[in-house]
């Protein structure tokens, strides 16, 4: 639907004046924060730091431009009709992804994006150096896997904005592509099409329990996967790619559509599953135990509604409810039609738990007591209810409105919008707030978080003019639909 309204012809916005209506005053003022978090390289700006924090003692590395937190502040520039700083980003990034990358004497991948990068300024010398981390600076040391899809991702929306396909077709955006996918579509000893991940590696940077197969990374593997589809030259090399990403699209729409997902129905089947099953006719695939089935999920799990489990890997399921995940799936077509509504079906009938009185649960349940020590490590910063396990980020507004936009349903993102509207300015635009219902302003959290902002600002233009989700959101392809078998005869 808003791929045709979003062509790459069309710059969606740029006619009209983006708050046509009278705008909420937190809009001004949002913009405001976002143009004060700009970050400049010689002279010409290339994103937006983590957080304008500066109340909080320690700054860490929150005065940095992450890959993954610049997302919603590039598609706020974009609908905003301001690629310019977007470009420099998607090129800034692309040059230091060709930089040596070594983790104690380890080289990374080639296709390894940063997870974050600083410019210096040296007043003295009159020069700008970037300095970038690729996961050696970070805390666990993890490199991030998503910096490379969300850079993918980006670009396809740089371009559907713009509509200047020049940027993409450039040897060093194409090769950079290249890079990303030929780190991710190597051939190795996994049966499954899925990615496998280390813990920390996403926007959960710390060990919460998500190592295997994250819903997280998966839906955005599918997504930078179509992205790339549409953004490669049809060369020798780009074909031998699009041949891989085609079959791999195909494999995974199946696996993670068979495998991932759960609703009543199949939840009730996973409860009436035998284990130790052999052979090809084993209906219990991955030796999932019944009993391993959490006790929150028996009273969680309405009639209506499904969702994209967590994880799935052999004689493991993690049941829990991730946002990212599932609303990405939603935007790249990973679930189909009918999942997509019983997604937002699910939200509509877990609002309490799932939303409560700041909109999002990164995840649902909280992680308690024994099994928070073992999973976690007993990290003092994810306790029950805060941080990445179960606290609530406001960024996630965004990705729940062009999820709801997408399914049709915008009158649910119309009542996350409200509740935001009723606390993020006056709270300071937290980076994550705290407790069972989302009520108290997150323990650690800094206070204008850039992503927060620009979250806002983006759910309200897409609310404004639905046709940006087209930068985003993605129809199901043909090649990727379940395969009816009919008689030859019929045609």
């Amino acid at each position: 639907l808003y791929d045709s309204a979003h062509s790459l012809d069309g710059r969606s916005g740029w006619e009209t004046p983006v708050f046509s209506m009278n705008p909420h005053p937190m809009v001004t003022e949002a913009w405001e924060a976002l143009r004060r978090s700009q970050v400049y390289f010689r002279g010409q700006p290339v994103g937006t730091i983590a957080a304008y924090d500066h109340a909080s003692e320690e700054v860490l590395n929150y005065d940095q431009v992450f890959v993954r937190d610049f997302v919603p502040s590039a598609l706020a520039f974009l609908m905003n009709g301001e690629p310019e700083i977007v470009k420099n980003f998607l090129l800034k990034t692309l040059h230091i992804q060709g930089q040596d990358k070594r983790i104690d004497r380890f080289k990374l991948g080639d296709g390894a994006m940063p997870a974050s990068f600083k410019v210096l300024h040296n007043p003295i010398k009159k020069t700008d150096t970037i300095i970038a981390d690729f996961g050696e600076s970070a805390i666990g040391r993890v490199a991030p896997v998503d910096s490379g899809f969300w850079w993918i991702i980006l670009l396809r929306a740089y371009t559907k904005s713009t509509g200047d396909h020049s940027l993409a077709e450039r040897p060093e955006c194409q090769k950079g592509m290249k890079l990303i996918l030929s780190l991710c579509l190597s051939e190795g000893f996994d049966t499954f099409p899925t990615l496998l991940c280390a813990d920390g590696c996403s926007m959960i940077d710390r060990r919460m329990g998500v190592y295997g197969y994250p819903i997280e990374i998966q839906a955005l593997f599918f997504m930078a996967l179509r992205s790339a589809l549409s953004m490669l030259k049809q060369d020798t090399e780009g074909k031998e790619f699009m041949d891989k990403i085609v079959k791999r699209l195909h494999a995974m729409s199946f696996h993670m559509r068979s495998y991932f997902w759960l609703d009543f129905q199949q939840l009730n089947d996973i409860y009436r599953y035998k284990t130790e099953e052999y052979s090809h006719t084993a209906v219990n695939k991955f030796n999932v135990i019944p009993d391993s089935i959490p006790d929150w999920l028996l009273d969680f799990m309405p009639l209506r509604g499904g969702y994209f489990v967590g994880n799935v890997s052999p004689a493991h399921m993690d049941f829990r409810w991730f946002a990212l995940g599932n609303c990405i799936a939603v935007l790249a077509s990973l679930a189909t039609q009918e999942q997509s509504m019983a997604i937002m079906d699910l939200i509509e009938a877990r609002w309490e738990e799932l939303v409560g009185e700041m909109p999002l649960k990164i995840c649902y349940p909280a992680m308690e007591s024994h099994e928070w020590r073992i999973v976690t490590g007993s990290d003092p910063k994810n306790i029950r209810w805060s941080y990445h396990n179960g606290g609530s980020w406001p960024v996630l507004l965004w990705l729940l409105t062009a999820a709801s936009i997408k399914t049709g349903r915008p009158q649910i993102a119309r009542r996350a919008i409200d509740l935001a509207e009723a606390r993020l300015l006056k709270d300071g635009w937290p980076e994550y707030y705290d407790g069972k219902s989302g009520r108290f302003i997150g323990k650690q959290a800094r206070k204008f978080q850039t992503w927060s902002i620009a979250g806002y600002l983006v759910a309200k233009m897409m609310m404004d003019d639905p046709t940006h989700v087209g930068m985003i959101s993605m129809e199901e392809e043909k090649h990727m639909k379940p395969v009816l078998n009919r008689s030859s005869s019929w045609t």
